[in-house]
């Protein structure tokens, strides 16, 4: 073998370029050689290139099959779909050797495609543009499902230039551009390209190329898609086991708490033991209140959400009962609504039904408040026995009240037949009611002239006008009308001197009345309460209390002080309320008179001058000389 057919090998050997294979002809020639040595030469030399050739078109075969190979395995473990797709599009930018590479999707929704990964692109325009179908290389290849390439786009007459294409193209700087078909069966799903930012020839073989490339994401994207559709189908599958799994669970404290409503009611459960059974059962916290239905009493029945809280009004025969708060699950199922519901049923029931009990002792208690007022001849000692057996407070100081509805006349279409059957409710609602705060308070009530009577022992502290006012309060609360009530003095062991109940009864009926003439209707309130007009209305003629209630403060304020405060008001009110005749019956200067006015003002309040403020007053300064008078003060 000669040294040059050696030169030949070594330059295969080392992968030279192809001009380093014109040097050794080129060296022979230089050194004189004959035609013949430089004929088998150029032999030798032709046939090296042809080995290259072969040896570069194995290179590329492998590099390519390498490509794919790696694709393919990219594929067998798709997770992201965007990393397969941008590893496709590099891929098939270096294989080709391409400045750029991009991969565009069609939008059914839309009618047209659009860019989905790029690589080697600097075009914020190019990388989001939007192309129609048929529209440009691309619209073709989607629109026919072939192959398009171009050696210089903007001379091509082939493909349909727009303005958006064509300018997104140019600022790109792209010249030639290969595209194939991204296919799902006879179905185009987008466009995979090759482009060069000069005008270049693309052969046979990168077109296959880039169309087993585009295989390849056609698959990745069907399997991402199914994928997706897989993973959303699971997703619904638990969610509907967590629906089925709630509703079983919600259904099952609706049996439980069912079961165990029906076995309070049949042992004799209260309604505390209702309200603990559906707080284990829901999850919270039930209460029963007596005045917390709210907007639960227009729900027809239903529990209504009152801000973090539930709320189910518990009533009978159009009467609010109370109500069942649930705390502390704010967004309760519908099925457990309906379970704090019937909650609600059956405390209403067991309320019913104590109140049936308690109406029937009532009614023992009515017979003995009755035979206090109507026959105060009675032995004592069976009175007090009847009392203990309904275990009514027999000790405490007790107050006399009565109570009538005050409502407003429904008009004269009224006929007297309806008149006198909503009297006869009114008076029965009342008497229930009535006999439920006397069950509680450890007092009696009985119904009497169209109204009810209530005898209440006082609690510590506690004024016969305050017991007034609560009863007004409470009655009307319940029965959601205007209660007037009217209280007497108090009555001390009302058992030990049963004659001084019906006189204390007189007096609460004539405070009663005196309420309804001044237009006070729906309050409660003793003599105390009604100035000079109580102390003409009271039995007792209690002066020392209207004085002290009127002008106390005054009289205790000279005592302490040794003052001249009730003298100054006795000579204030005789000068027909002018300081300056006062200072002149009082021999002082008229500074004086004002610094001692300021002062009672401060005692009695702002008001003290008032016409009926002062009517009291005046009054109350005559009983107090009067008193002192008698006493020899």
């Amino acid at each position: 073998m000669s040294h040059e057919h050696v030169s030949y090998l070594e330059l295969l050997a080392r992968g030279a370029a192809t001009e380093a294979y014109d040097r050794p002809v080129l060296l022979a020639r230089a050194s004189g050689a004959g035609p013949e040595a430089l004929a088998g030469l150029e032999q030798a030399k032709q046939l090296a290139l042809r080995v290259r050739a072969e040896l570069e078109g194995r290179r590329r075969r492998e590099a390519e099959l390498s490509a794919l190979f790696a694709t393919a395995h990219d594929l067998a473990g798709l997770r992201d779909l965007d990393a397969v797709l941008r590893a496709i599009v590099q891929r098939a930018r270096a294989l080709l050797g391409t400045e750029v590479a991009y991969l565009s999707l069609n939008d059914p929704a839309a009618g047209d495609t659009y860019m989905r990964v790029t690589e080697g692109s600097v075009s914020a325009r190019f990388q989001q543009l939007r192309l129609g179908m048929g529209e440009g290389l691309g619209g073709l290849v989607a629109q026919t499902a072939r192959p398009y390439v171009t050696d210089d786009y903007f001379d091509d007459a082939r493909f349909q230039h727009t303005r958006t294409i064509d300018t997104a193209v140019r600022d790109e700087g792209l010249v030639a551009i290969l595209g194939v078909p991204l296919s799902l069966g006879s179905q185009v799903i987008g466009v995979l390209f090759a482009a060069d930012r000069r005008a270049r020839v693309f052969g046979r073989e990168q077109v296959a190329l880039l169309g087993s490339f585009a295989a390849h994401a056609a698959v990745a994207i069907d399997t991402a898609n199914l994928l997706a559709e897989t993973r959303s189908a699971l997703a619904e599958l638990e969610r509907a086991n967590d629906i089925i799994r709630e509703h079983s669970a919600v259904i099952e404290r609706a049996s439980e708490v069912h079961d165990r409503l029906s076995e309070l009611v049949l042992h004799g459960g209260g309604v505390q033991d209702v309200a603990e059974a559906v707080s284990e059962v829901l999850g919270g916290t039930v209460e029963f209140t007596e005045e917390g239905a709210g907007t639960a009493r227009h729900a027809g029945g239903h529990a209504v959400r009152d801000g973090d809280d539930w709320v189910a009004a518990v009533s009978a025969g159009g009467e609010t009962l109370g109500a069942l708060v649930l705390h502390g699950q704010p967004d309760l199922d519908p099925v457990d609504q309906r379970t704090l519901e019937r909650a609600a049923l059956v405390t209403s029931l067991l309320l019913l039904a104590r109140r049936s009990a308690a109406e029937a002792e009532q009614r023992v208690r009515g017979d003995l408040l009755d035979d206090l007022l109507d026959a105060p001849d009675r032995d004592r000692g069976l009175l007090r026995e009847r009392a203990a057996r309904l275990r009514a407070d027999s000790e405490a100081p007790h107050v006399v009240l009565a109570a009538r509805i005050d409502r407003a006349s429904d008009g004269p279409a009224d006929t007297d037949t309806d008149a006198g059957g909503r009297e006869s409710a009114d008076r029965q609602r009342l008497w229930s009611a009535a006999t439920h705060l006397a069950a509680t308070r450890r007092g009696l009530a009985s119904a009497r002239d169209g109204g009810t009577v209530l005898l209440l022992p006082l609690g510590p502290g506690e004024s016969a006008a305050d017991l007034a006012r609560q009863t007004a309060r409470g009655l009307g609360g319940t029965l959601r009308e205007p209660v007037t009530v009217g209280a007497s003095a108090a009555v001390r062991a009302p058992l030990d001197h049963p004659d001084l109940v019906g006189l204390a009864y007189e007096e609460a009926r004539r405070c009663l009345d005196a309420l309804r003439l001044l237009h006070r209707s729906g309050q409660g309130a003793a003599a105390e309460d009604l100035g000079f007009l109580g102390l003409l209305l009271a039995d007792g003629r209690d002066i020392d209390g209207f004085v002290d209630r009127t002008v106390g403060q005054v009289v205790a304020y000279d005592r302490r002080r040794g003052t001249d405060l009730v003298r100054t008001l006795d000579a204030y009110f005789a000068s027909g309320m002018s300081p300056a005749r006062t200072k002149d019956a009082l021999h002082v200067h008229v500074n004086t008179v004002a610094q001692r006015l300021d002062r009672v003002g401060r005692l009695l309040g702002p008001d003290w001058q008032s016409p009926a403020r002062a009517l009291e007053i005046q009054l109350a300064l005559r009983l107090h000389a009067l008193s002192d008078a008698v006493a020899g003060r």
